[in-house]
């Protein structure tokens, strides 16, 4: 094996794969994917992919529509349609069995006319002033799935961009109207307009027919921050434009335009700030003491908007979390506060009467005991849906179902239901909980036969993300259910399947985030491996038989997995991952996330970073002589978020070294989702799922 690099990184022998889009580094690139296909695409994995792209194309799953004005909006991909369709119809015909859209844009024929694969990336409405039905649209296209996007002006009553509208070259761009005739713009304008992030620094308003780049900036921060952001709430009567400094992923400072000035909303930059008509809300992720009043973390509160504006610190505390319950979302409908908690991982609905003091009530929405809800008003303005609202309700083993009810008229009615992608007959979900390191109750789900055999023969697939307080929840998957939970293998054994819930997530708020930050990362990949040991420790499975994956901070999470405890996996698929943890702020985004991780280019956090850095620990787990498990590593070329250079160094740092059972596939497109349309989507995870089953099935590759 090859001897241990240094921290250098001028001594680093992969650095030339870093240059993304050169030709010696996409050869190695297409060298790699033609190795990996060698190995992997064969009949069985056509099979699959088949499989897994038979359930993304499926006509009959549930299109979720967003309402404004009289139309239902959806974008659509299927077969027939890869790139997609942006599209609307009624009310009266989106709850029909067969909706009759308009298409207001064929991203396809958008493509095959302007000879780029666009990417539809969202679309920004115009609120009419006079209410009615919206006339004007700002879409979002990315030409190759990136987050860089391109911004042009639609008609939406003529289905056509608007000749010499409003439109931006790519870049990694935010816009929000004002008016019919003006927006805010933050984007790229050359020199000292961009963060160290990669994202706007300044923001500017341009008016119709002016030229972006001779537009009056007004509003701009500091080059170390993460970006600048403009937008503005059209509600009739309660018209805000705030300004947001995004200083961090954890701190923001929030002002109001307020006569032609900025008004700063006075709170710490730790407390996530809100506004809906006349109220603020806070939810501090740190204790906050507010003139002698304790909000603690993870709670809400609101407090009127022109009265904490003029000096008045009288808030009203809606929700208090506990050791075992956290906010994961708020909205309103016209008169109601609806949030969505989190009690040990299973979703409740809540529902506060401003009213009423902002009293709380649960919302009747039936359900199962591990359960995945969100909930969000229909169309607050509109006096005839103005407090109706959608819940989404789906579990492992039961398919996403779409209600529509209204505050205080009885349960939600079902409007549409997806079908079931697997015989779910046998299988049961299961929660436990594992002891890390320090005593820390870690929970699990665990999806399988409910008569599973505890011998350790089972094929058992480990998923997990641990970072950014993202939450990982119950839902149902068909590509799960078909690729892991379903397959059987050569001796009859069904997959078990096993969400991780660890520290650095948001399953039990602020607190659980914070718990893995900065120099307390390896908790969760502490964690991480304290589940893989209950698995071994219950009869579940065995390091043999034990798969892990994982993707962008997941990816860091099974890269650490990999290179400190090697032991526990059979197979790991480590997907857009960040792993060269010396060099990730000068990376793509990756600058953006240093309150997450840390700042390698301080000596002093360096040496915490280090710990946890899969790129370096190698050299550790080399010297040590470790047997490692077989690993995939996948990218994508066009993923400007993390990049797929980590994936490449380590792929190759592994492959010198002459470690065994080491692949690498990357998508020549795709961005950061690492596909940018079905196939794509089907043939990446086809591939991971391929590749870990064969692998912990000890199937012949």
């Amino acid at each position: 094996m090859a001897g241990p690099t240094t921290d250098s990184e001028t001594d680093d022998r992969f650095a030339w794969l870093e240059e993304i889009h050169g030709e010696t580094a996409l050869d190695w690139v297409r060298a790699r994917n033609a190795a990996t296909g060698s190995m992997l695409h064969d009949q069985a994995y056509q099979r699959l992919e088949s499989s897994v792209l038979e359930v993304l194309d499926a006509q009959d799953r549930i299109p979720m529509a967003t309402k404004r004005g009289s139309y239902y909006y959806n974008f659509w991909r299927d077969a027939s349609h890869p790139k997609g369709l942006w599209r609307r119809t009624t009310w009266q015909s989106y709850a029909s069995e067969d909706p009759d859209w308009q298409i207001l844009l064929d991203v396809d024929a958008l493509a095959a006319a302007e000879g780029t694969d666009w990417v539809f990336a969202g679309a920004a409405l115009l609120r009419p002033e006079t209410g009615g039905d919206y006339h004007r649209a700002l879409l979002r296209l990315s030409p190759d799935g990136g987050d860089a996007v391109e911004v042009r002006e639609f008609d939406l009553q003529a289905a056509r961009f608007v000749p010499d509208g409003f439109s931006l070259p790519v870049g990694k761009t935010q816009v929000s109207w004002d008016g019919p005739d003006a927006w805010y713009v933050a984007t790229g304008f050359g020199a000292d307009s961009l963060t160290r992030s990669g994202y706007a620094r300044t923001v500017r308003r341009v008016e119709r027919g002016m030229d972006p780049a001779q537009a009056l900036e007004v509003f701009a921060v500091e080059a170390s921050h993460v970006m600048a952001h403009v937008s503005v709430d059209q509600t009739p009567g309660y018209r805000h434009v705030t300004a947001t400094d995004v200083i961090d992923f954890f701190n923001t400072s929030t002002s109001i335009l307020r006569e032609g000035h900025w008004v700063p909303i006075e709170a710490p930059t730790h407390v996530r700030i809100g506004l809906h008509r006349q109220w603020v809300m806070f939810s501090p992720q740190q204790d906050w003491e507010l003139d002698g009043q304790a909000l603690p973390s993870g709670c809400l509160a609101v407090a009127d908007l022109d009265a904490f504006l003029s000096g008045d610190r009288t808030v009203t505390r809606v929700f208090t979390p506990d050791a075992d319950t956290s906010l994961q979302s708020s909205s309103f409908t016209a008169d109601h506060l609806l949030l969505t908690v989190l009690h040990h991982v299973s979703s409740k609905i809540l529902v506060a009467d401003p009213a009423d003091g902002w009293r709380l009530r649960p919302l009747e929405v039936g359900g199962e005991e591990h359960q995945d809800l969100s909930i969000g008003p229909v169309d607050d303005e509109d006096p005839e849906t103005a407090n109706d609202y959608w819940l989404v309700s789906t579990g492992f083993l039961t398919p996403a179902t779409l209600s529509r009810g209204t505050i205080g008229a009885g349960l939600p009615q079902t409007v549409k239901s997806s079908p079931a992608r697997f015989d779910a007959t046998g299988l049961e979900v299961q929660q436990h909980f594992a002891t890390s390191d320090d005593g820390t109750a870690v929970p699990y789900f665990q999806v399988g036969p409910a008569d599973l055999v505890h011998d350790g023969a089972n094929p058992v697939l480990m998923n997990g993300y641990g970072g950014f307080e993202t939450s990982l929840t119950p839902s149902y998957s068909g590509v799960v259910g078909r690729a892991w939970l379903r397959r059987g293998s050569a001796p009859g054994r069904d997959g078990v399947y096993v969400l991780a819930n660890i520290r650095g997530g948001g399953e039990y708020g602020p607190a659980w985030h914070r718990a893995a930050l900065r120099e307390n990362r390896p908790r969760a990949y502490e964690d991480f491996a304290a589940i893989a040991r209950d698995l071994v420790r219950r009869g579940i499975t065995r390091p043999d038989h034990l798969a892990a994956t994982g993707r962008s901070n997941g990816g860091l999470l099974v890269g650490n997995m990999l290179t400190v405890h090697p032991e526990l996996f059979g197979a790991i698929s480590c997907g857009v991952p960040l792993l060269d943890m010396r060099r990730y702020t000068r990376l793509s985004a990756g600058h953006s996330w240093i309150a997450e991780y840390g700042d390698p280019d301080l000596p002093e956090e360096w040496e915490f970073i280090r710990g946890f850095s899969p790129y370096h620990l190698l050299d550790e787990a080399l010297e040590a002589g470790k047997t490692f498990p077989a690993t995939l590593f996948w990218s994508a070329t066009s993923d400007d978020r993390v990049g797929p250079v980590q994936a490449r160094k380590m792929a190759a740092k592994m492959l010198e070294a002459k470690v065994p059972r080491i692949w690498y596939s990357e998508s020549l497109e795709g961005g950061h989702a690492g596909a940018s349309d079905n196939r794509q989507s089907a043939r990446m995870l086809a591939t991971s799922y391929e590749f870990l089953w064969r692998s912990v099935n000890r199937e012949a590759f």
